[in-house]
C-alpha cells in the first residue's frame, strides 16, 4: 500500500504556493488560506472530550462528553464571530450576517457532526466542523463579507441514525424519537438534554430551497484516496442505510440431555442467515454491502439452547430498489432455513433509514474547480458511509468534499488524517463557499427565488 506519511512527494499544494510566489503576491479572496496548525490543534483539543485508552473517543450522542464536546465547539464559534444558537433538534449552529444591502438571501451552510460511535476515533466528523468553523473564522478575520449568510452546523447524534439532519428536513419520526441512541437516552430525551425540544421539532425543520446549498467536508472512511494518492475526493452521491432486528425463534431446552436431532436451535438457524446474507449481497455486481453487526442469544447460558437470537441485518447501496431486492431475497432464503430448523424469522425494520443521495453536479463541479485552482489532485465517488448530507440533499442543492483516511481506517482508534489533508479538504471548503456565494445553483428541489 501506497503510504503518504513514509514516501514524500512534492505535495499538489505545495506547488501551487510556489507558483503564487514566483507569480508575486495574491490579493483578495484568492489569497485567503485556512490556518492548517490551527485546524490541528483544534483536531487535538476535541479529542480530549471522551477519550479512551486506546486514543480514540467514546463520545456517543448525548452522553457527557458528547456535552462537553460541543461546549468546546460552540466557543470556537464564538471566536470566529459566529452567533451561536441550538435549534429544537439539538443541532449546534453557528451564524454570520451577510453583506448589508443583501438581506433575504438564502444562507450556505456548513458543517458536520462531533458525535463518535463507542470506540471511535478523532477525525470522523471532527474534522468536516473544525475546517467549518476556520472557514468562517478566516472570513471574520480578514473582514471578508459574503452576499449570503453563512451558517456553520454541528448537527446531533449523526452516528445513531442522523438524528440532527432528519430533524432539520423535518422527517424526525415519533417511532424515530423513541429510538434508544448509544447513550441509553431515547432520541427525545437525548435532544431534550442537549438543549433542544423534542416537542417542538417543526421549529428546526427548513423548507426546500431554504438554503443556498449545503457542503460538509469530511474524512473518506475509505481508502481510496489514500491508496491512489489523490488529495481530494469529490463526492457523487451517498448510500441510503436499512436496518432491521432480525428475530429467530426456537425452543430453549438443556443442552446436555436435548439430542442433536431434537433440537430446533434458533442459533443454528442464524449462523445460517448471516452465511445467506454474504452469498446474496456478492450475488450482483456493484457495490452494495450487507452486514449481520449484532447477534444475541436468549437467555444466553452455555448450558441452555437458545429459545431467541436477535441480530442485526443492514444494506446500503446507492440504488433503492436494489436495496429492496437484496432484502427480498435474503428473506426468501430465509424461509427455507427456517422450514429445515424448525425456526419462524420475524423482521422489524428500525426507523434510522437513510435514503440514497446524489450529490448536486454543479456542487460537484465548483468543488473540482476549487481543487484545480489550489493545485490539488481529485477524484469523483461515491460514499459507501452515510452522513448529513444525504437528508440534505432534500432540500437544498449539496455537495460533499472528501480528504483522506491513512490505510481507509475509520471507527477505530487509528483513524487518522494528516493535518496537510485536513488543510487541504478546508483550503478547498474555503474557496467552494466563495463560489457560491458568488452564484449559487438553482434549487431544483421545489421554486425559489435568491
Amino acid at each position: 500500500m501506497k503510504s503518504r506519511t513514509f514516501h514524500p512527494r512534492l505535495p499538489h499544494g505545495l506547488i501551487a504556493v510556489i507558483l503564487a510566489a514566483l507569480a508575486g503576491p495574491a490579493a483578495g479572496e484568492d489569497a485567503l488560506k485556512v490556518d492548517g496548525a490551527r485546524i490541528e490543534q483544534h483536531i487535538v483539543e476535541l479529542s480530549a472530550f471522551g477519550r479512551n485508552q486506546q486514543g480514540g473517543v467514546d463520545r456517543v450522542a448525548y452522553s457527557e462528553a458528547d456535552l462537553d464536546a460541543r461546549r468546546y465547539v460552540s466557543g470556537l464559534m464564538n471566536q470566529a464571530g459566529l452567533e451561536v444558537r441550538i435549534d429544537a433538534a439539538g443541532n449546534l449552529i453557528g451564524r454570520r450576517e451577510g453583506r448589508e444591502g443583501r438581506e433575504g438571501r438564502r444562507p450556505l451552510m456548513i458543517g458536520s457532526h462531533v458525535d463518535s460511535v463507542p470506540g471511535g476515533g478523532n477525525y470522523d466528523g471532527d474534522v468536516g466542523v473544525i475546517a467549518s468553523i476556520e472557514v468562517a473564522r478566516v472570513l471574520n478575520d480578514s473582514g471578508t463579507m459574503l452576499d449570503h449568510p453563512l451558517e456553520v452546523v454541528v448537527f446531533a447524534d449523526e452516528e445513531g441514525g442522523l438524528s440532527g439532519s432528519r430533524g432539520m428536513i423535518g422527517d424526525l419520526t415519533p417511532a424515530a424519537l423513541e429510538v434508544v441512541s448509544h447513550s441509553g437516552l431515547t432520541v427525545a430525551d437525548g435532544i431534550a438534554r442537549i438543549g433542544g425540544d423534542p416537542h417542538r421539532l417543526a421549529e428546526a425543520a427548513r423548507a426546500a430551497c431554504s438554503l443556498a446549498a449545503f457542503v460538509e467536508l469530511h474524512i473518506e472512511q475509505g481508502a481510496v484516496l489514500h491508496d491512489e494518492d489523490i488529495d481530494i475526493g469529490v463526492v457523487t452521491g451517498i448510500v441510503g442505510i436499512r436496518w432491521w432486528d432480525v428475530i429467530v425463534e426456537g425452543i430453549a431446552n438443556h443442552a446436555g440431555t436435548t439430542p442433536m436431532d431434537k433440537r430446533r436451535d434458533p442459533m443454528l438457524a442464524a449462523a445460517d442467515f448471516i452465511k445467506i446474507v454474504n452469498n446474496v449481497i456478492r450475488s450482483e455486481a456493484g457495490t452494495q454491502v450487507g452486514t449481520v453487526g449484532r447477534i444475541r442469544a436468549e437467555p444466553g447460558a452455555p448450558n441452555v439452547i437458545p429459545d431467541r437470537v436477535v441480530m442485526s441485518l443492514e444494506i446500503r447501496d446507492l440504488d433503492a430498489g436494489k436495496m429492496q431486492s437484496l432484502f427480498d431475497k435474503i428473506r426468501q432464503q430465509a424461509r427455507q432455513i427456517a422450514q429445515r430448523h424448525g425456526t419462524p424469522f420475524e423482521y422489524r425494520e428500525l426507523d434510522v433509514a437513510s435514503a440514497p443521495a446524489l450529490t448536486d453536479e454543479r456542487i460537484q463541479n465548483v468543488i473540482a474547480r476549487s481543487a484545480e485552482k489550489l493545485g490539488l489532485s481529485q477524484k469523483r465517488m461515491p460514499s459507501g458511509a452515510g452522513h448529513d448530507a444525504q437528508d440534505m440533499a432534500r432540500i437544498a442543492p449539496t455537495g460533499m468534499i472528501f480528504v483522506p483516511s491513512v490505510g481507509g481506517i475509520s471507527h477505530s482508534p487509528r483513524e487518522y488524517s494528516e493535518p496537510a489533508d485536513m488543510a487541504n479538504g478546508a483550503n478547498v471548503l474555503l474557496q467552494a463557499v466563495l463560489a457560491l456565494d458568488e452564484a449559487p445553483p438553482e434549487c431544483t428541489i421545489a421554486s425559489a427565488n435568491d
